[in-house]
């Protein structure tokens, strides 16, 4: 999803009263429908209402804990839960090593033949530690600049 679609998904939530696990819950599929969620998304609010996840106990919790309490939930996946973490949870040494912006900016900038693989990225991004998160916000702007797109700011 887009950062312009997901931004006007959740202003539809918001003003819809679906911020919260209970009104997704009881608001049923025809106004999540209507917000703008596909039936697939509908399916992963739904798991993700359901989940019961102490948010606040999860700002607390381990790096790891976090990514497994979350990727835990059908439709959450590394990517999703490490962006969480990152820019939710304001995790400084997190990195996305899956995110097709982040293997591209790094190609660019360090003058590479092709986009890294995400295993490479990580590797990478090894002396980046415990700034990684830093570094991918760096690698989101630059992306955005070099191609001239939207993205992660």
């Amino acid at each position: 999803v887009s950062v312009a679609s997901a931004n006007a998904m959740r202003a539809k939530m918001d003003a819809a009263g679906l911020t919260h696990e209970t009104a997704i819950l009881t608001a049923g599929e025809e106004a999540l429908r209507a917000a703008g969620l596909s039936r697939q998304k509908i399916r992963y609010a739904l798991a993700l209402a359901e989940a019961g996840i102490d948010y606040t106990a999860l700002r607390e919790a381990p790096g790891a804990v976090v990514i497994e309490t979350l990727t835990a939930v059908p439709g959450v996946g590394l990517w999703t839960a490490q962006i969480y973490a990152m820019f939710s949870l304001g995790r400084a040494d997190i990195l996305p090593q899956g995110d097709l912006a982040l293997q591209e900016a790094a190609k660019i900038l360090f003058d590479l033949p092709q986009r890294p693989k995400p295993k490479q990225l990580a590797e990478m991004a090894q002396d980046w530690s415990p700034w990684r998160s830093v570094a991918a916000r760096i690698l989101f702007s630059y992306y955005r600049v070099a191609k001239q797109r939207e993205g992660i700011s």
